[in-house]
């Protein structure tokens, strides 16, 4: 398999969202489309996807809070079919590249879920807080931070 990723383009918003359709109820909850719709429109910075031929297989963004030197990656999506393949190790290794070439980010948080968290464990994060029932009832909030220093990288 040969996989590409490319910078997100807004004629992807479709094939994007028919990502967290193909991955609700299991990873995300229904109302979280709407907060993805919102991201894509109005706090999009970086985000990139993840290609098998012409077909989006998955997606991943970055947002930047340079008053903390950190970087946070977001709405972090695999189809369904494509789980186990690393393309989400993919994603995450390329963004965690693009934060880096950028040398005033010192940290990269990721806000997950329990149902997710230990994919990001066996990236090098560590786990900073829970906070139950924050997506919606039964998603609950896991912040994960990985520092960024000259002998981090992520696996």
């Amino acid at each position: 398999m040969n996989i590409q990723l490319r910078p997100y383009h807004p004629k992807d918003k479709e094939e994007v969202l028919e990502l967290i359709r193909q991955s609700t109820p299991q990873f995300f909850h229904s109302s979280e489309e709407a907060d993805l719709i919102n991201y894509l429109t109005d706090e999009l910075e970086d985000y990139f996807v993840a290609l098998n031929g012409t077909a989006i297989i998955g997606s991943g963004g970055i947002n930047y809070f340079p008053a903390e030197n950190t970087a946070r990656i977001s709405w972090d999506m695999v189809h369904p079919d494509y789980h186990g393949k690393g393309i989400g190790r993919s994603l995450v290794q390329h963004r965690f590249a693009v934060i880096r070439a950028k040398t005033n980010y010192r940290n990269v948080i990721v806000r997950t879920s329990q149902i997710t968290f230990k994919f990001y464990e066996k990236m090098g994060f560590d786990l900073d807080k829970i906070e139950k029932d924050y997506w919606a009832e039964g998603f609950d909030l896991y912040v994960m931070r990985k520092e960024i220093n000259a002998e981090s990288s992520i696996v």
